[in-house]
C-alpha cells in the first residue's frame, strides 16, 4: 500500500464518523415547522376584477352580503352563507377542480326549501388560498372544514359532497362525527379508486412537474384566448371548463392542489372512510370492538350520475388545447364506469349491510340507512328532491 493511499484512508476514517454523527443529528432533529399561518399562494382575488375568471365567478356570486373571509391557520378561505338563518344547516363541498360555483343551480332551490347553506372553496381552488407546502390529502380538507364551521359558529350540519367533495364529506364524518347531523349526501362520489388503478397517463399528467409546466407564459397566453370546442360523450359546461382552465393558468397553487389531490388526496384510497362496519370511534359509535362506527344511525343518500363524462371531471385541467386530450384521458381513467354497475357499487363494503332509506323511523338507531339512486343527469331539481331527506 502506497503512502498516498494510506493517507487517503486515514483522512477517510477521520471524516466518516463526524459525517455519520452529523447526518444522524439532522435526521433525528429536523428543523421546526414554519409558524402559523402557513405560507400560501393567493386565489382568484389576486386577479383583476375585470378578468375573465372573475367574470365567470364573481366574488359575491351567491348574492350581496353572502360572501365572507375566514383567516384560518392553514390558509385564507372564502365562504358564502345563504338561506334563512333559522333554517336546517347544510354544507356543500365541491369537487376536484371546479370551485363552489358548481353548486349555483342548486342553491336557490335549497334556500327556498328552508335550508341555511354554507358553501366554500377548498384550498387551492377559487378564492381560497393554496398552502404552499401542503400535501392536499384528506387531512387538509377535513381540517379546513372543521375550522371553517367553528369560524361560522356552526356546531352541527348536514354535509353534501360532489365527486372529490363526497370523499371529503366521508372523511369528515370519520374525523368529526359530532359535527355532522345524521344526513349525508354523496353525489358521483370519488375516493374508492386506488392509486394503483390509475392509468399511466393519469399518473404522469398529474405529476407536479407536468402541472408546473402548464403554468408557463405560453400556456398563460393561450388561456386568454377563447376556449376551443370540446367534444365528449356527455358534453362540457363551457363556463366551468373555462374557469378551470383560467385557474390552471393564473393561480400558482391550483395545479399543485389538483395534482397532489390526484396522487395522494381524497380522489383515491379512502375506502376506509366509507366503511360502516365500525372502524373509528365517535359519537354514536364505539369503534371496531363495539361493532359500531361513525356511520351508525345515519341516513346516507348516494347519487349515481349516469353520464359518460361527469361534470366534476369534464373541466379541462390544462390551459393549452395541445394537451387537452391528455386531460380527458385523466378524467376518464379516474371514473371507473360511466353507468352504475349491475353489481353493488364500489361502496359495497359499507352498503351491503345497510337498510333502505325511508321516511319511517329506522328499526334501530344504530342502523345505517342508505338510499342509492341513479339519475340521468345532475339536475338541480333532482338533487333538491333527494337532498331534502
Amino acid at each position: 500500500m502506497g503512502p498516498r493511499l494510506s493517507r487517503f484512508l486515514t483522512y477517510l476514517l477521520l471524516l466518516v464518523p463526524p459525517l455519520v454523527v452529523s447526518f444522524y443529528l439532522l435526521a433525528s432533529f429536523p428543523p421546526p415547522p414554519p409558524p402559523l399561518p402557513l405560507p400560501t399562494f393567493p386565489g382568484l382575488d389576486s386577479l383583476s376584477p375585470d378578468s375573465r375568471a372573475r367574470e365567470i365567478y364573481p366574488i359575491d356570486w351567491a348574492g350581496n352580503g353572502s360572501g365572507h373571509w375566514a383567516d384560518l391557520p392553514l390558509g385564507r378561505t372564502r365562504y358564502w352563507l345563504v338561506g334563512p338563518e333559522s333554517g336546517k344547516k347544510i354544507v356543500l363541498i365541491h369537487g376536484l377542480s371546479v370551485p363552489a360555483l358548481v353548486w349555483a343551480p342548486l342553491v336557490p332551490q335549497l334556500t327556498a326549501a328552508g335550508y341555511r347553506v354554507l358553501l366554500y372553496d377548498l384550498y387551492g381552488r377559487g378564492y381560497s388560498a393554496a398552502p404552499a407546502a401542503a400535501a392536499y390529502d384528506a387531512n387538509l380538507y377535513v381540517t379546513q372544514l372543521a375550522l371553517l364551521m367553528q369560524h361560522a359558529g356552526w356546531a352541527r350540519a348536514r354535509v353534501a359532497g360532489l365527486s372529490m367533495g363526497g370523499a371529503v364529506a366521508a372523511a369528515f364524518v370519520n374525523a368529526f362525527p359530532a359535527l355532522v347531523e345524521r344526513d349525508v349526501v354523496l353525489v358521483a362520489c370519488a375516493g374508492l379508486v386506488e392509486a394503483s388503478e390509475l392509468s399511466r397517463t393519469a399518473k404522469v399528467m398529474s405529476s407536479p412537474i407536468v402541472q408546473t409546466l402548464t403554468t408557463n407564459p405560453l400556456h398563460r397566453h393561450n388561456a386568454n384566448d377563447p376556449p376551443s370546442p370540446v367534444e365528449s360523450n356527455g358534453g362540457v359546461d363551457a363556463p366551468l371548463a373555462d374557469l378551470v382552465r383560467l385557474q390552471s393558468a393564473h393561480l400558482h397553487g391550483f395545479n399543485r392542489a389538483v395534482s397532489r389531490s390526484l396522487r395522494a388526496g381524497p380522489i383515491t384510497g379512502l375506502a376506509w372512510a366509507f366503511d360502516t362496519r365500525g372502524s373509528v370511534g365517535g359519537e354514536g359509535g364505539e369503534g371496531e370492538e363495539g361493532g359500531k362506527g361513525v356511520w351508525s344511525g345515519r341516513r346516507v343518500l348516494v347519487v349515481h350520475v349516469r353520464v359518460a363524462f361527469p361534470l366534476a371531471f369534464s373541466a379541462v385541467l390544462f390551459p393549452s388545447p395541445f394537451v387537452l386530450h391528455f386531460a380527458i384521458s385523466i378524467a376518464r381513467s379516474i371514473v371507473p364506469h360511466p353507468h352504475p354497475p349491475k353489481t353493488p357499487y364500489p361502496m359495497a363494503p359499507c352498503l351491503q349491510s345497510s337498510t333502505a332509506l325511508s321516511s319511517s323511523p329506522s328499526p334501530s338507531s344504530e342502523t345505517t340507512r342508505c338510499l342509492s339512486v341513479s339519475i340521468p343527469e345532475l339536475g338541480p331539481s333532482t338533487l333538491t328532491d333527494t337532498i331534502a331527506i
